[in-house]
């Protein structure tokens, strides 16, 4: 870990810059997606397949982690990265108001747009995270993570609402000019929370890359070569999957089954929101309190979030196969269950990121956190659009919505067990160790966070 650690105020600084980052985000995932959708009556397809394009982009994760990792220094990719999502976001407004006149002309500028974003995203986001995990002790991990994401969901919630109420009533000029603010805002935010936190550059790259630098590929290759990074991969892969393919299905699922009305439909996500924050505070105190002890480790937290999840959408399964008011099943109290299942899984996923990120050769945290950014990334773009399409093709097979909505319940909790087992594996003694040959060093963490274990690795 590098010599200056970061404190709590360390920690909310970040938080800042993840919470700008949110609020950009929002308003091109959310409020250009209503705008296209309503006000300029396209198809609903083309918002979902924009917000595809910003996540097929973040593919590049790892490259931008191997360019941080190459400098040594990350704050010039965070800053970098906030104003190349900046610059997309209001260009990707303009792209939106140029579809009321020039539809095809404003759907290619925005598909450009789009593309500008997600590597805003990628260079912001994978450094950010790594910056993160090298800074903050491994006892405060968890509620750093806990922390950095909360604050990411409020810049979710003030953009979303004081950006609704700047834009009534509509024009495009407002759309533009509100999307530039919320921009601009962010950037200057970025710039006041990074100034003076990282410090001097350390050495561009370990001993053993002291005479040549790798290419990115050579990079990539070692990490790869890593059990454990490459366990990790398909884990996070696997588990945000299942974790994204709820997304949109739930909303219709209890329209078709329990016969909620839209309004209650949409609060039901507010109670799943909430269930979700519930979790992360869990984690995030068992993490802090406990650490060291089995309450406190990360991978019990990851397999126990897994499998609650498993156990809430079977749940749900089995309610859908009870067709119309779904057999009695409380929808709400599962719903905030899964969310807590949910958002415990996911601090703790995110935990484990940063205390495996600095495991393995030196100078690889970034492409690790990348590599690993990208297969949320992808998983996520992948898993809401997959869960949908799996519904109609289900309902068009069975015949009936709630078997319909059953079957993909059941097959995103399988997918949950499957992550389970997978987390069991990372770190084991023999089946998940970091070293990529005899001769390679491996770091160890002096006070690790959790259970996993690095073969060979000295500890303080």
């Amino acid at each position: 870990m590098d010599a200056k650690t970061f404190g709590w105020s360390g920690i909310a600084r970040l938080g800042l810059v993840q919470m700008s980052l949110g609020a950009i985000v929002v308003l091109t995932t959310s409020t250009l997606n209503r705008v296209m959708v309503v006000e300029l009556a396209l198809p609903a397809l083309l918002p979902g397949l924009l917000v595809g394009v910003h996540y097929a982009m973040q593919g590049l994760r790892p490259r931008m982690g191997f360019g941080s990792d190459v400098g040594g220094r990350r704050t010039p990719w965070i800053v970098g990265g906030m104003a190349t999502l900046a610059t997309g976001g209001i260009a990707a407004a303009s792209a939106t108001a140029l579809m009321a006149t020039h539809t095809a002309l404003g759907i290619v500028c925005a598909v450009l747009a789009f593309m500008v974003i997600g590597l805003g995203v990628s260079a912001c986001g994978t450094s950010l995270l790594v910056l993160l995990a090298k800074r903050v002790m491994p006892e405060r991990r968890a509620a750093a993570a806990t922390t950095v994401w909360l604050m990411m969901i409020m810049g979710f919630a003030i953009t979303a609402g004081m950006a609704g109420k700047m834009l009534d009533p509509y024009t495009p000029e407002r759309l533009i000019a509100v999307t530039a603010t919320v921009s601009a805002i962010a950037m200057l935010v970025t710039l006041l929370a990074l100034y003076r936190l990282e410090g001097d550059a350390r050495p561009v790259a370990a001993a053993a890359d002291a005479q040549a630098k790798p290419r990115f590929s050579e990079a990539l290759a070692q990490v790869w070569a890593e059990p454990a990074a490459r366990r990790f991969t398909v884990f996070v892969f696997v588990s945000m999957l299942a974790y994204s393919a709820q997304d949109l299905i739930l909303e219709p699922f209890s329209g078709a089954v329990f016969g909620y009305t839209p309004g209650e439909s949409t609060a039901l996500s507010g109670v799943q929101h909430g269930g979700a924050f519930v979790g992360m505070l869990l984690a995030a105190f068992a993490g802090s309190r406990f650490a060291g002890r089995q309450l406190g480790t990360l991978r019990g937290w990851t397999i126990g979030g897994c499998l609650a999840s498993a156990l809430v959408l079977a749940g749900l399964a089995l309610a859908g196969s009870a067709g119309d008011g779904g057999g009695g099943w409380p929808l709400r109290p599962m719903v905030f269950a899964l969310g807590v299942a949910n958002g415990a899984f996911a601090i703790a996923a995110i935990a484990s990121m940063m205390r495996l990120a600095g495991e393995g050769r030196e100078a690889r945290e970034g492409v690790r956190m990348g590599l690993w950014g990208a297969a949320q990334a992808i998983a996520f773009g992948i898993g809401g659009l997959a869960g949908a399409a799996a519904s109609d093709v289900a309902r068009w097979l069975i015949g009936s919505p709630g078997p319909a909505y059953a079957s993909v319940f059941a097959l995103e909790a399988a997918l949950f067990v499957v992550s389970a087992f997978m987390a069991a594996r990372i770190g084991r003694s023999g089946a998940g160790e970091f070293r990529i040959d005899p001769s390679e060093p491996v770091r160890g963490s002096s006070a690790p966070l959790g259970d996993y274990r690095v073969a060979g690795a000295e500890r303080g």
